[in-house]
């Protein structure tokens, strides 16, 4: 199964925030992600389960 691997910039558009946002997120482990040597990257589909579960622990402190 392919995964597809997204750039800062591909995530930034896909959650959209600021790139800087991404980075700094990364950076402190609140978005999933791999260094491949100096370059930040994603996979999108740990990306869509991170979303999920924010939503959800989002959801489960509102009620």
């Amino acid at each position: 199964m392919k995964q597809e691997v997204l750039t800062v910039s591909e995530v930034a558009e896909y959650l959209r925030v600021n790139p800087q946002t991404v980075y700094r997120k990364a950076k402190v482990g609140e978005l999933p992600a791999l260094r491949i040597g100096r370059a930040i990257r994603f996979r999108k589909s740990q990306l869509d389960d991170w979303f999920r579960t924010e939503q959800a622990l989002r959801e489960k402190s509102a009620a």
